[in-house]
């Protein structure tokens, strides 16, 4: 049974959450500020954390940072009224892994739970390597002609797939089902924030451009 904390201050929400939750067969626990939230998700197992963005005492941006600084990675779904795509990078960036905007359907809730509960798929031990660029899958680092540069969880994940896939374009849909693990309606406007801190980052280190936009439809990395 996935044990799942909502971390929410607004006693409906979170009671109507823990209700129906519940009755889907996830253990709940709760917490009504984000100072409890962290505690309790520091000092307990859980598969997935349900946090609001606005919280009494530390807000959930906040929270999550605390959380990814001190090493842990339980799946993070924000449920918030905040709504720009500026709010859903910065949620994301955050070390977030979904964001959901209130209000919201249970049955949209569920399915994003479940593709965080989804176990990984084994890891292969593989190196991508593209105009000096080395990407070691295993010990998730990322070298340009040998200098490390430093990626977040998302823009490693979406540099490893866009290498992947060279010499093909990745269409926005695509990017989001194989590195959001998103498969519903969703504000693409994120993917080109990442890609533009992809290749700041790159040419940090090496003036080249190696990821191209096509227009109206992806991106592509070309030999």
């Amino acid at each position: 049974m996935a044990h799942i904390l909502i971390i929410e201050d607004e006693k409906g929400i979170s009671d109507f959450l823990k209700e129906g939750l519940s009755e889907e067969g996830y253990e709940i626990s709760l917490a009504s500020d984000g100072e409890k939230g962290l505690q309790k998700a520091m000092n307990n197992s859980f598969d997935v954390i349900l946090m609001d963005w606005m919280l009494p005492k530390i807000q959930g941006i906040e929270v999550t940072r605390k959380l990814r600084e001190a090493g842990n990675q339980t799946p993070v779904i924000f449920l918030t009224a905040k709504d720009t795509v500026q709010d859903t990078i910065l949620g994301l960036r955050s070390g977030a892994n979904d964001y959901l905007k209130k209000p919201f359907s249970f049955d949209e809730l569920l399915e994003r739970i479940k593709v965080q509960l989804r176990k990984p798929q084994s890891k292969i031990n593989h190196i991508l390597s593209h105009e000096g660029i080395k990407i070691d899958k295993d010990k998730r680092e990322v070298k340009i002609d040998n200098r490390e540069i430093h990626l977040t969880q998302k823009e490693f994940d979406l540099l490893s797939y866009l290498l992947q896939n060279k010499n093909k374009v990745c269409t926005r849909d695509e990017i989001l089902d194989k590195v959001w693990d998103i498969h519903f309606d969703y504000d693409s406007g994120v993917i080109d924030v990442y890609i533009n801190s992809l290749r700041k980052k790159i040419k940090s280190v090496k003036d080249v451009n190696i990821i191209e936009t096509v227009r109206g439809v992806g991106y592509i990395v070309k030999d």
